[in-house]
């Protein structure tokens, strides 16, 4: 048995994500991905099972692991109670941890998410604050977003909210207390060791490459 099956057993959402897989593709057909990418979860729980370390370590390379959106259709419809959802989620924790998501294109994202979510969590207390999304690196949006950042205090009160200021409400500025907590609870927990792994990873790598 491979290392790196060892490594995937021991992960409490491999464990109840993947019981008898009998390849009958419900899943796939199901999948909202699946329609829109090269993306086949049945095939994932068939190389999972196989329990190949080669195997294993090109899914860990891959794309595929990171097409997933997590909505859990696969859940609902698997006539086994497997989920590759719950598979998916572990890969790519295995993925992150060895530094093979570095390989893939999709998997290099990683780090920006890691910027943008993980560090807003640690500094505002949400995965998104209005104030650290700029226009310049969200084209996306359009003129709006940079009309929102001009009148967002007057927008956010019209909805209630307390737009980063102390307080009760939505968008509201979390207290520094809170925030002290949310970082010891993240490095109880493994997360800013996971945080420098991801750093580590990248150091040298063109994320868009």
């Amino acid at each position: 048995m491979s290392s790196l099956f060892n490594e995937l057993q021991s992960d409490i959402r491999f464990q109840e994500g993947l019981t008898a897989c009998m390849n009958c593709g419900i899943c796939t057909a199901i999948c909202p991905a699946a329609a829109y990418y090269d993306y086949d979860p049945r095939q994932i729980c068939q190389d999972v099972q196989s329990k190949d370390e080669k195997t294993l370590i090109n899914l860990l390379k891959s794309d595929t692991i990171w097409m997933c959106g997590q909505c859990l259709s696969c859940k609902a419809r698997c006539p086994r109670n497997n989920t590759p959802g719950y598979i998916i989620q572990a890969l790519r924790k295995l993925s992150q941890q060895t530094g093979f998501f570095v390989h893939s294109r999709m998997g290099r994202q990683q780090l920006r998410i890691k910027r943008g979510v993980g560090e807003s969590i640690l500094s505002h207390g949400y995965c998104v604050h209005p104030q650290l999304i700029t226009p310049e690196e969200h084209p996306e949006q359009g003129p709006v977003w940079q009309w929102v950042l001009d009148c967002g205090k007057e927008l956010y009160a019209q909805c209630g909210s307390n737009y980063y200021e102390p307080g009760e409400g939505g968008v509201r500025k979390i207290d520094d207390d809170t925030l002290n907590e949310l970082h010891e609870i993240f490095k109880v927990t493994g997360g800013l060791a996971f945080f420098d792994r991801i750093e580590e990873a990248m150091e040298g790598v063109e994320e868009d490459s």
